[in-house]
């Protein structure tokens, strides 16, 4: 139990860093994402950085990184390693289909007051070798004062594809904010519009803020990304303007928390996309 509250945490502490407008982003980035036949494999680098797909800061954790199979059941990593400043792992393309590939996680963060001195719930960053363990809520008191929780839940996913395109693994749950994309994310084409539908709990996520920004940010003045909103649908049209790769992220804060004592909930959504030339 004290394990997986450790996993929950640490992933809090990842989903707690800043968004599309700060330095720090979390990314999974495909060596591609179309294959043809089934016998392909996909390499896959998971990194925090600045520049987006560059690597300068913190590896991604392989702990928390699923496969689902084009059938919707769990697959296999293989060859998983980590270094100073990325991941990287591959996945067998033995069965045809779309495949998913990233994480689902979720924490609790924050701070309270025992006898006016301040304590924090989590930890911020990655854990560092003989460490304490970090407070979780049970350690609250309950002559604590001035606690203050934020719930947070965010999925980091990619797609891939071997053969025909198929669509069992964007079967959603109901559950925090998720993806359910009307154009496939494997058939995105330079200079056509892409829509995606957005859910936060099953519903329609109206009003949503994404942010999607091109890689290549480290050889370019400018960081060429597009702010945009779903519609009263949920749905979220992208028209690309190159051929590449493109980090897309969504956040939403709301109060509809799930934790006792919680007051905020922050939600996030995070893929990366490959754009190909007509």
């Amino acid at each position: 139990m004290k394990n997986i509250t450790r996993h929950l945490i640490a992933a809090a502490a990842l989903l707690a860093l800043p968004a599309a407008g700060s330095a720090h982003r979390m990314w999974l980035l495909p060596s591609a994402t179309v294959f043809s036949g089934t016998d392909s494999w996909v390499t896959v680098d998971a990194a925090v950085s600045n520049d987006l797909f560059f690597f300068d800061h913190q590896p991604g954790r392989l702990e928390s990184i699923k496969v689902w199979q084009p059938d919707g059941t769990a697959g296999q990593l293989q060859n998983g390693a980590t270094g100073r400043y990325r991941s990287v792992f591959d996945v067998q393309l033995d069965k045809p289909g779309t495949w998913k590939i990233g994480s689902e996680n979720g924490g609790v963060g924050g701070s309270f007051k025992v006898d006016g001195v301040e304590k924090r719930i989590g930890r911020r960053g990655p854990p560092q070798p003989g460490a304490p363990a970090p407070l979780t809520v049970a350690d609250i008191p309950a002559n604590a004062t001035d606690v203050k929780l934020t719930e947070s839940s965010g999925r980091n996913e990619i797609f891939v594809t071997a053969g025909a395109p198929t669509t069992t693994v964007f079967r959603t749950t109901g559950k925090g904010l998720e993806l359910s994309p009307i154009t496939h994310p494997d058939e995105l084409v330079a200079g056509e519009a892409a829509r995606f539908r957005f859910l936060v709990d099953g519903k329609p996520a109206a009003g949503l803020k994404v942010t999607v920004i091109p890689g290549g940010k480290r050889y370019r003045d400018a960081e060429n990304g597009m702010d945009l909103t779903t519609g009263a649908d949920g749905v979220l049209t992208v028209t690309w303007p190159t051929a590449g790769m493109y980090w897309l992220n969504a956040n939403l804060t709301d109060a509809k928390t799930n934790v006792p004592r919680a007051t905020e909930r922050r939600l996030s959504y995070t893929t990366t996309l490959e754009v190909l030339t007509p």
